[in-house]
């Protein structure tokens, strides 16, 4: 168990990297600190990569087979992490949390039925629900001094016979809030109530944040545990996105076997020899690096609130309850969502998202990832306030 160097600059310039390869067809330019897309600027754990390059070096990469320890691997962490017993039959290898949505729409809902979202929410929720020919229902959340809520109220009156399928972000993205218990089981009761199925997005589970703890959808109740499908990844935690290494996790055998089924008879629950390598080696061997990043991010995370507190205080900090990536209020700016998108690129020369990606309620806001070394936000910050003060 060593110390980690989360300080460490590594250039992914040349790398494939989307972070870094499309800022030019993205942001319209190329001179920027991308501080957008979810993924990390640190090396994933040594055990990890070690475990990478040994499984490389006999040169065949053949036909892999899914192992038990693959299996174990997940039930261990789960319990570990979260305090929920799961077995190997409830498990499935998926080729990514987003796909896994994308599956669940095509078996549990068909063309015009309506899917619920809360947003501002990852937008692909709204993307590949509209993609499906499948409408959109929004139940924004309600954001109260520095932290969302769910409008229950709301949510009951917009259900149904048409609503089919809820998503949701747990934890929360782009606000970080990590939804209580008290929360989840008044959601798993509207939706069994109304036969709308639950699809809980639990990727950023494991990177809870200043003493918060994740609550799996599943676990609430017993409606929770009837009525949703939980897709989750290490891939977030571990900085593997490239590894595809996502994983659904449902209780409800018919729901089960109706996935599973869709799954197996369109290929879709097969990974790579190194996606399954990549899961078991995480789960197994990278609690004390995922322990100490979330320390770094924390720290990362109080920097710049500290940091815009001093020097750019009309730039309002929602504070994560989890993950790497912050919701920030820019609405004192008083620009319009254009004018904003323009002044974070061509005035502070930052890539960061665009809050109106993840709906409407994101005008006026912005999503910056501080997962990347402390020397890198200390550079875009100063670009930043002095951005602030040319205004």
């Amino acid at each position: 168990m060593g110390n980690y160097n989360f300080d460490q600059i590594i250039d992914r310039k040349n790398t494939d990297s989307l972070k870094f390869g499309v800022l030019k067809e993205r942001f319209g330019r190329d001179d920027l600190i991308p501080l957008w897309v979810a993924d990390m600027d640190f090396q994933s754990p040594k055990e990890l990569v070690d475990a990478m390059v040994e499984r490389s070096k006999n040169g065949i990469f053949g036909y892999p087979y899914v192992s038990n320890e693959y299996y174990q691997s997940i039930c261990n962490w789960q319990w570990k992490q979260h305090q929920w017993k799961v077995s190997k039959e409830e498990i499935s290898y998926l080729p990514g949390v987003v796909k896994g949505i994308a599956f669940a729409i095509d078996v549990f809902s068909e063309k015009g039925d309506q899917i619920i979202i809360q947003p501002p929410v990852y937008h692909p929720f709204r993307i590949i629900t509209q993609l499906h020919d499948r409408e959109v229902v929004t139940n924004p959340l309600l954001l109260e001094g520095d932290q969302y809520r769910m409008d229950f109220e709301g949510l009951e009156k917009l259900m149904t016979t048409k609503c089919k399928i809820l998503l949701l972000s747990n934890p929360h993205n782009p606000g970080g809030r990590v939804w209580n218990r008290d929360e989840l089981k008044k959601l798993a009761e509207i939706c069994y109530k109304n036969k709308v199925l639950v699809i809980s997005d639990e990727i950023h589970s494991d990177l809870v944040l200043f003493g918060n703890k994740h609550v799996p959808f599943a676990t609430v109740s017993e409606e929770a545990e009837l009525n949703s499908i939980t897709l989750s990844a290490p891939s977030k935690t571990f900085n593997i996105a490239g590894l595809v290494t996502s994983y659904s996790i449902i209780k409800n055998k018919n729901l089960r076997e109706r996935y599973h089924k869709y799954l197996v008879s369109n290929e879709l629950n097969q990974g790579s020899i190194f996606a399954y390598l990549a899961i078991q080696i995480a789960y197994e061997k990278g609690e004390e690096w995922m322990n100490q990043l979330k320390k770094y991010i924390e720290e990362n995370t109080k920097y710049v609130d500290q940091f815009l507190k001093s020097n750019c205080s009309k730039i309002k900090v929602i504070i994560p309850e989890a993950s790497f990536l912050i919701w920030l209020d820019c609405r004192e700016l008083k620009l319009s969502q254009k004018e904003l998108n323009s002044f974070f690129i061509d005035k502070a020369r930052l890539a960061l998202n665009d809050g109106a990606m993840f709906g409407k309620e994101g005008t006026g806001f912005m999503r910056m990832n501080v997962g990347c070394p402390r020397s890198v936000l200390e550079v875009a910050l100063k670009q930043l306030s002095d951005a602030v003060s040319q205004l």
